[in-house]
């Protein structure tokens, strides 16, 4: 399956070739950890679980915290 993905953190759009199906294991492939970021499918956050389809459009938001 192919998934096009957007990595806020370093700017640049990706096409990834997942042979799974889970939002997880495109982070696990990205090695990206899965604390640090939101995942968004279409603007809407979707969590490590979701199932991905072919040719979805991910966007993975960088979480930023501080006092």
């Amino acid at each position: 399956m192919k998934i096009k993905v957007f990595i806020q953190r370093q700017g640049k759009k990706i096409d990834v070739k997942l042979d799974g199906n889970t939002a997880k294991e495109l982070l696990e492939k990205l090695d990206i950890n899965s604390t640090a970021v939101i995942i968004t499918r279409d603007k809407q956050i979707i969590t490590e679980d979701t199932l991905l389809k072919d040719n979805d459009s991910i966007e993975i938001l960088s979480v930023i915290s501080g006092g």
